[in-house]
């Protein structure tokens, strides 16, 4: 039932409610009915109708009335309402509850409200344009994007859409780690390999990377090429072995780039890089670091300096500076997260790993210490726990790309049947088999909360059965494509549009019945992925979705001869379609009209 119809319903089962109890005039009944609300959900036995309401059993002891009694109350004033067209019948079972069946207009209804929002069905304003930021994927530029930031992409990318259809004002953001440590180990070892020290070799740096492509950076470097990454100053090579500078600036431009590649190949787009160094550069983390001395949130220990974070829910308190003069690393994260704060978003959210989640106490410490009125609980967290990638029965561990583990173009080359020569499979074009492995990484990836680990399987993904998720929603959509495509064959100059206008009412068979029901849970399915942060919900349903459609298509002919049938058949079938393509865009995946 769509959401603005089960809103009608609770509001006309709630006012007789409080009729009743003005009625009854006891102060402790009207103050009860005032504040209960009717919920209106799916009885568990689909025989008992189609919604159920327990309102009659919040009421009943304060009324001082049989439950059974109330109920029926409630029943003959919701039908005598303006509410009342949209039930068919009610009854009333067990110790009280409601059980309605609803009128076949009000179902049929969400075929019409399909068509006239399209693209924006089930779309709602409840952000009402208020800022967010969706930080994801965030690598070091130190080497090719992993699975696990494949999962963050295919999370971060998903949630921010729902978002934007909830109403949200989104900004993408992309957190560059362009400092530190790890930048420094990823220039030895260019500079290792520019020297010709192979990783084998006893001088190359302990803590170096030893991928094939460090070799391949190293080349280019000497090579004097010149390499660019989005919304920075190409870099060229300097040539020079002994500049570990230059080394370092070619290094993350080339790897800026090659994550620039694997991000293309996945679909996901930012709206803003945003740099570690500048915050040291800026003095973001000099100032978060005196802001909160200043407010007395830290103290002198063994030369190091503390955040004093037990006094905002943290086991213990942290390390801020250490002895030798640097930050620990949550330090930076705080002053990005003031940044966030600052740049006027009511919230942020941060896709990471589950081994990020000892740093969430701390940072919330920090801003909290700050007093600059930041709320509790900024930044929001969506951790994800590993993938483990499945191929020929076997794990994958790692691939000659990276050396050390499955790169994300690896999985999406693997799951679109790309050979390792780079040709793609007999019949289907390179970009179309790209195309595949993306959808199937992306579904796959978001198939699960966010919290559970999941495995991978290539040879699920490039299965063209019912057992792969994603391909049996795409056949759905496929196969309602074919059924239009033949009924246009069949009456040249067939238009679609003209079934928007069709009489609907021949439509009255259980699963043309339980087919519109699930297209009007859709607007609900949103936004309780989008309140919850949980992408998987979304695809759940789709798998529902179009399991009630092959149910529908197994049983049913639709290019009847009764013609009035035959449209109303088509024009569900043309509503589906929509409602498949809009929630299949919302997880970056296509809507292909031939499998």
């Amino acid at each position: 039932m769509l959401t603005e119809q089960k809103l009608r319903l609770s509001q006309a089962f709630e006012a007789a409610a409080r009729a009743l109890a003005e009625a009854s005039g006891d102060p402790a009944a009207i103050e009860t009915a005032s504040r209960v609300r009717a919920t209106l959900e799916r009885p568990k036995q689909a025989g008992h109708g189609d919604l159920a309401c327990s309102l009659a059993l919040q009421v009943a002891k304060p009324l001082k009335r049989n439950p059974r009694e109330v109920a029926q109350a409630l029943v003959d004033a919701v039908l005598a309402s303006e509410a009342g067209s949209l039930v068919e019948s009610a009854e009333i079972a067990g110790p009280g509850f409601v059980n309605l069946r609803i009128a076949a207009p009000a179902k049929r209804e969400v075929v019409a409200r399909v068509f006239a929002a399209r693209e924006a069905f089930g779309r709602q304003a409840d952000g009402s344009g208020r800022k967010v930021v969706v930080e994801f994927v965030s690598a070091n530029p130190t080497g090719p994007l992993h699975v696990g930031h494949g999962r963050q992409g295919a999370l971060g990318d998903a949630i921010a859409a729902l978002l934007e259809a909830t109403g949200w004002q989104v900004q993408r953001e992309f957190y560059y780690n362009d400092a530190g440590a790890q930048i420094g180990n990823l220039a030895l070892s260019v500079q290792a390999r520019a020297r010709g020290i192979a990783p084998d070799d006893e001088r190359f740096p302990k803590d170096g990377y030893r991928g094939e492509y460090i070799a391949d950076i190293a080349r280019a470097y000497m090579a004097g090429e010149t390499v660019s990454a989005l919304r920075v100053e190409p870099v060229t090579g300097a040539r020079d072995p002994d500049d570990l500078d230059a080394i370092r600036a070619f290094a993350v431009a080339s790897l800026r780039h090659e994550q620039d590649l694997d991000l293309q190949a996945f679909g996901v787009r930012f709206d803003v890089y945003y740099l570690e160094s500048s915050l040291y550069t800026e003095g973001r983390v000099a100032a978060a670091v005196e802001g909160l001395t200043a407010a007395g949130r830290t103290y002198e220990l063994d030369g190091a300096l503390w955040l004093r974070s037990t006094e905002y829910g943290d086991d213990k308190d942290r390390v801020m500076r250490k002895s030798d003069g640097t930050f620990t690393y949550f330090v930076p994260d705080v002053a990005y997260h003031v940044t966030k704060w600052r740049r006027g978003f009511a919230k942020a959210i941060n896709v990471q790993g589950s081994d990020h989640h000892g740093t969430i106490a701390r940072v919330r410490a920090g801003l909290q210490g700050l007093g600059i009125g930041i709320p509790q609980g900024f930044p929001d967290y969506v951790l994800h726990k590993m993938v483990t990638v499945m191929r020929g029965g076997e794990e994958v561990k790692i691939s000659k790309r990276a050396g050390s583990y499955v790169t994300l173009r690896d999985l999406i080359e693997w799951s679109g049947g790309i050979a390792a020569d780079g040709s793609p499979p007999e019949g289907l074009g390179r970009e179309d088999a790209l195309r595949r492995g993306r959808d199937a990484v992306r579904f796959f990836l978001i198939s699960r909360k966010a919290d559970s680990e999941f495995v991978f399987d290539v040879d699920l993904a490039l299965s063209r059965s019912d057992e792969n998720p994603v391909y049996y929603v795409q056949y759905a959509h496929a196969r309602i494509c074919s059924v239009l495509a033949q009924w246009a064959a069949g009456e040249p100059g067939s238009d679609p549009a003209v079934l928007e206008g069709v009489d609907l009412s021949p439509l009255s068979g259980p699963r043309e019945f339980a087919l519109m029901a699930r297209l009007a849970e859709y607007p609900d399915v949103l936004k309780a992925a989008a309140d919850d942060l949980a992408p998987h919900a979304l695809a759940f349903w789709l798998k529902d979705l179009a399991a009630e459609f092959h149910g529908y298509y197994n049983a049913e002919r639709f290019l009847v001869d009764d013609a009035p049938l035959r449209s109303a058949r088509l024009a569900l079938l043309l509503a589906t379609r929509q409602v498949l393509r809009n929630g299949l865009a919302l997880i970056g995946v296509s809507a292909p009209e031939r499998m």
